[in-house]
């Protein structure tokens, strides 16, 4: 194992720690805004973990699934935030 691929896997842990404590705050949050920004940016994260284990594994089919996910990502922050402002989509 060399020294980056070191460095990427204790980033991607990191990430998945702070994934957890996104997730905590989301449970924990009394307005749904912060949910929202919440799931928003647990999807983020696992778009940029997704890209490190494809660059970890050399293997950029995965750079794909990263980019379809912050698609669908992106789609249902717009969709939740309109649902929750006018009560329909």
């Amino acid at each position: 194992m060399t020294t980056i691929d070191l460095v990427l896997n204790v980033t991607a842990l990191i990430l998945t720690f702070n994934i957890f404590l996104c997730i905590y705050k989301a449970i924990s949050s009394p307005e749904s805004w912060n949910r929202i920004i919440c799931i928003n940016v647990i999807g983020t994260k696992t778009i940029v973990i997704i890209s490190l284990i494809a660059f970890i594994f050399d293997s950029f089919y995965f750079v794909d699934v990263a980019i379809v996910y912050a698609l669908f990502n992106f789609i249902l922050t717009i969709a939740l935030s309109k649902y929750i402002e006018f009560g329909t989509l």
